[in-house]
């Protein structure tokens, strides 16, 4: 028995090419019209609860009592050992960056890490209810801006992209209070 046969053709598999497409692009061009904005914004840490673990283990970490409404903290490093490091990576409500960063290291190697190798200094400030009364103050080309205070035999530094108004609320908000007595 025979077999049917079938013609093809180039101009046919060209057709069906092209229908496909059509196809996709209208299903692609359909969702883009009809979805969500998509959330891109970071998943949020209990910086809270890191620093209390933190402190559990022997760590004397600073941190902020609170956030203003609207930020959120989106990392924590916590890294015990001869030389710790604690960092904490916050989000202001307008999605600007600020970290704060304690750590047995020069202040310059800080600032050429986390902020510019080529920073200016400008005048110190005084910040009542911090955890250091004096902080020195550096600013790079870019705008960003970083406060940091000698405590004990530690840096610590807050810097980052965020203006000076935000910078300064999170200064006020530092602490070294074991994590539940600042409730």
């Amino acid at each position: 028995m025979a077999q049917p046969s079938y013609q093809r053709s180039t101009s046919g598999l060209v057709g069906a090419l092209v229908v496909t497409l059509l196809v996709i692009g209208a299903f692609v061009a359909f969702r883009a019209l009809t979805r969500d904005e998509l959330e891109t914004r970071p998943a949020s840490v209990d910086y809270r609860e890191q620093a209390g673990l933190a402190q559990d283990a022997g760590l004397d970490v600073v941190y902020p009592r609170d956030l203003p409404e609207g930020w959120q903290a989106t990392n924590v490093q916590a890294d015990p050992g001869e030389r710790p490091v604690w960092a904490v990576s916050l989000l202001t409500d307008q999605q600007r960056y600020i970290g704060i960063r304690q750590e047995d290291d020069q202040l310059d190697d800080l600032l050429a890490t986390y902020v510019d190798e080529n920073v200016e200094s400008r005048p110190d400030v005084r910040v009542a209810g911090s955890v250091a009364k004096d902080w020195q103050v550096f600013a790079d080309d870019g705008g960003d801006l970083a406060y940091a205070a000698q405590l004990g035999d530690q840096v610590v530094m807050v810097y980052g992209s965020a203006g000076e108004e935000d910078l300064r609320l999170v200064l006020e908000r530092l602490t070294t209070e074991p994590v539940g007595s600042t409730g």
